[in-house]
């Protein structure tokens, strides 16, 4: 038995993948997340109250320190960026997973990973030409590696069809968070990620402290774009340009807070889809405003 804080004591999974069917030699048991709930098979007292439960101020912290590891990694130069930018693709494959209710899903996991790595490798080996087309030619060939994988799952065509949906989802937001590799080859991109990646940190420390509410959405993103403006005027970019990338990539961080807050999320689910998204749901607003603004 394995403790689940958000949700009470739970029995160990069945060993299933999102691309592979289930072991047979392993006793049925209860799946977590939203397919288990949909089915019905979560106890019901583990269902009440509102199912929107915050990260909190712990993933919070995670999703800061990823986002300085960005923003240091931009400064530093391409290469440099990559590094922290694999381990957010890592954290968001694993984390849309679970937020979905599948796992283990080991091999779907790694098959949405090696798709953001992919196109991570191709952005730096063509010098960033055409980021927008490196990144959807890459999401389009694995999309078409998803569906033939597919055809090796022995489920129930339901199951066949929660599984397509949560792999293809999870590539296609690994492969989008490269949003951030991309945008590192526009003009003074640099600089639009640092502010980009601050405004990220800013807008989810804001809202975990501060609770729910229209309030504390208002005053995230004013904090974001605050945080915009004051790290534009230390480089290169306009009082302006700082405030509209602060404002987008605030105003991500809080749609990716809201989608891993939804239907009863766990802590596991909190401490990876919970650190990543704000960060992911926010590259390719920096990819677009900086090439819009500034390019």
């Amino acid at each position: 038995m394995t403790y689940d804080p958000y949700g009470g004591a739970m029995p160990q999974e069945a060993e299933q993948t999102a691309v592979m069917p289930p072991v047979d030699d392993l006793p049925p048991q209860v799946a977590g997340g939203r397919a288990a709930r949909r089915k019905g098979t979560v106890p019901a007292a583990q269902r009440t109250g509102s199912p929107i439960i915050p990260p909190g101020p712990q993933p919070a912290a995670l999703t800061t320190v990823l986002a300085l590891l960005l923003a240091g990694g931009a400064a530093l130069g391409r290469p440099a960026l990559a590094v922290p930018l694999v381990l957010l693709q890592a954290v968001t494959a694993a984390g849309w997973f679970r937020l979905n209710g599948m796992w283990p899903a080991r091999q779907g996991i790694v098959l949405a990973f090696l798709a953001g790595v992919t196109a991570d490798v191709v952005l730096l080996a063509t010098g960033g030409e055409n980021g927008p087309a490196v990144l959807v030619g890459t999401l389009g060939v694995w999309l078409l590696l998803v569906l033939v994988l597919q055809l090796r799952h022995r489920g129930s065509a339901e199951e066949r069809l929660s599984s397509l949906t949560a792999t293809a989802a999870s590539t296609l937001v690994t492969v989008l968070a490269g949003g951030f590799l991309a945008a590192a080859y526009n003009p003074h991109g640099s600089d639009v990620i640092i502010v980009g990646a601050v405004a990220v940190a800013v807008a989810t420390v804001v809202r975990s402290l501060h609770g729910k509410g229209v309030a504390t959405v208002v005053v995230a993103l004013l904090a974001a774009s605050g945080a915009g403006v004051g790290f534009a005027q230390a480089g290169r970019l306009s009082s302006g340009d700082g405030t509209l990338i602060g404002l987008a990539a605030g105003a991500a961080a809080l749609i990716g807070l809201r989608v891993a807050s939804y239907d009863f999320p766990s802590r596991f689910v909190h401490f990876t889809a919970g650190v990543a998204l704000p960060l992911t749901a926010a590259a390719p607003a920096i990819y677009v405003l900086g090439r819009a603004l500034v390019g």
